[in-house]
């Protein structure tokens, strides 16, 4: 069993392997993902009942809700690939962790907009400087930080390490957004959603919101697939299987052009 969990692991952490058996994943995740998220948003922002205090100002949850969840959790994903990276020197680790910067950058910028629209009619202020909105803000810049180090190093392998470092460091900020809401007093709500409690909302409300998350999540992991495998193309291009994966995507192109005139 030792040798197929090792195996395994080696399989997965090659770039052709990962490249090619990521291809079909991505696209049934992808549809799977958009129909569970149109049919999450649809029934939330339509068909659900009014919330009782915050009127139909509440809806912005289905979306608010599941970008904040993967924003944090993707980070912590970053984190993870950064020290897998820098302990067992596995290339893949870093090409995932940096095509995940964007999809990290997009939800947390998402939920912070989304939290501010929910906050005007809520709270009457667009923003304050809250526990919880302020580490999501530090969270969105440190985001950002990663996305800088990979610009502004040349040597990829440096940048990754320095990237890798970074997120490790910051992977702190995460337990603060979780706990900030018990911390200090708030604005922000508590947690709607709790492992060890009964969440309080309607099954009406709870299930939509639910199906967002879930949709959330598998767009999340289709594009993180496709984006992965543009970065393996990219730090490849020396291979020979990379050459000829790239050599037929730029021949479908052009025969796709060429039908289209």
């Amino acid at each position: 069993m030792w040798r197929s969990l090792v195996k395994g692991f080696h399989r997965w952490s090659s770039p052709k392997w990962f490249y090619q058996i990521s291809q079909p994943w991505s696209f049934w995740l992808g549809c799977l993902g958009a129909l569970i998220s149109l049919i999450a948003i649809v029934w939330g922002l339509g068909f659900a009942p009014e919330e009782r205090l915050q009127g139909n100002s509440y809806r912005i949850i289905f979306i608010h809700v599941p970008s904040a969840f993967l924003s944090q959790a993707i980070y912590i994903g970053i984190a993870v690939a950064g020290a897998i990276g820098l302990i067992w020197r596995i290339k893949l680790a870093f090409y995932v962790a940096k095509a995940a910067i964007g999809l990290g950058i997009s939800m947390a910028f998402v939920a912070l907009v989304t939290g501010a629209i929910w906050g005007k009619p809520t709270w009457g202020q667009w923003w304050v400087w809250d526990m919880r909105i302020t580490s999501m803000l530090i969270l969105l810049l440190l985001y950002v930080g990663l996305w800088a180090l990979h610009n502004a190093i040349e040597h990829s392998a440096s940048a990754d390490k320095a990237a890798a470092i970074l997120a490790l460091v910051g992977v702190v900020n995460i337990p603060v957004i979780k706990f900030s809401v018990n911390l200090v007093t708030t604005l922000h709500q508590p947690a709607t959603l709790k492992l060890t409690e009964k969440a309080p909302m309607h099954i009406s409300m709870l299930i939509p919101l639910l199906l967002s998350i879930l949709g959330f999540y598998l767009s999340f992991l289709a594009l993180l697939f496709i984006r992965t495998r543009l970065e393996i193309l990219h730090r490849e291009t020396k291979a020979a299987w990379a050459q000829q994966e790239i050599a037929q995507l730029v021949y479908g192109v052009v025969k796709s052009q060429g039908k289209g005139e």
